[in-house]
This record gives C-alpha cells, sequence and structure tokens, in this order.
C-alpha cells in the first residue's frame, strides 16, 4: 500500500478536517421538569400547566421584544415624517395620509404583539404547539400599500405643481 491509502478494513477518514463541536442541547431525564397544575411560578390565578423550558420562554420574550421595538419605529417613522418632511407641493393632506397609516399599524402591533406572545406562552405551558404569526403578513401588505400611497402622492404633487 502506499503513503496516502488506508486498508481496506480501517475507517475512512475525511479528507477536509472535521471542525468539533460542543454537546448540542437535548433534553434528558434529568432536565425534565416537575409538572403541577400551575407553575410554581405563576402569579394567583396563571395559566395551568408545566413551567416551559426556559429558553423557549426567553425565545418567545425576544420575539415579543422585538415586535415591540418595530412598532416603536413605525409610529416615530410616523410621527418624523408628519413632524419633519416638508409638505407636498400642492399636497397639503399628503404628509398626514403617509404618516397616520405608519403610526396606526405600530399602535396595532404592538398590541397585537402581546396578544400573540400571550398565546405562545399559554402553548408552551400545555405543551402545544406555538400558533403560527400573522404580523409579518400584516406588516409587509401595510407597508407596502403605505409605501404604494407614498409614491402616489409624490407623483401627484410633482405632477399638479407644474
Amino acid at each position: 500500500m502506499s503513503a496516502g491509502q488506508q486498508s481496506p478494513g480501517a475507517p475512512r477518514r475525511p479528507r477536509c478536517p472535521v471542525r468539533e463541536t460542543g454537546p448540542v442541547a437535548r433534553a434528558t431525564t434529568a432536565d425534565k421538569e416537575r409538572i403541577t397544575d400551575v407553575s410554581s411560578n405563576a402569579p394567583p390565578g396563571g395559566d395551568p400547566g408545566s413551567e416551559p423550558d426556559a429558553r423557549f420562554t426567553l425565545a418567545n420574550e425576544r420575539t415579543f421584544l422585538a415586535w415591540s421595538r418595530t412598532s416603536l419605529a413605525l409610529v416615530v417613522g410616523g410621527l418624523a415624517i408628519a413632524q419633519l418632511l416638508p409638505p407636498f407641493a400642492g399636497v397639503p393632506w399628503g404628509r398626514t395620509a403617509i404618516a397616520t397609516p405608519l403610526i396606526l399599524l405600530g399602535a396595532v402591533i404592538s398590541v397585537l404583539s402581546y396578544f400573540e406572545w400571550k398565546a405562545n406562552q399559554q402553548a408552551l405551558r400545555r405543551g402545544r404547539p406555538v400558533v403560527r404569526s400573522l404580523l409579518p403578513r400584516l406588516l409587509t401588505s401595510t407597508i407596502t400599500v403605505i409605501a404604494l400611497l407614498a409614491g402616489a402622492v409624490d407623483i401627484y404633487s410633482r405632477v399638479s405643481s407644474r
């Protein structure tokens, strides 16, 4: 056998180095939490079920906080358009038409994200699948309509000021 060949019975070694990783987080019997009717951390009248894994609870909370930041950015963006954008020539209502839907969308996403967080938390406690979020579809479609409205207001302003 030449120096680069292995014997037929020897395990194959990969040609490129294999990256070793740390242990994968897998649930074991030691990780199982005590199942109670109501979590020991739950407030009186809290959700029935077991305390979910902290990783899932924190991930749910991070998602809620991300939606909260998004809603805050929409409200601030709407206020900036209403207060800082120069008026459109011949369209005095242009800034309001663009800013108001952004502010309202921020308020709606803030409320809906709370209800989604709460529903996901209850699903985690009861061992059910989390609900599929409608917020991305709502945000995408509404921002698309607002962008089209902004473009139409801008074009109308340029055409009417000639």
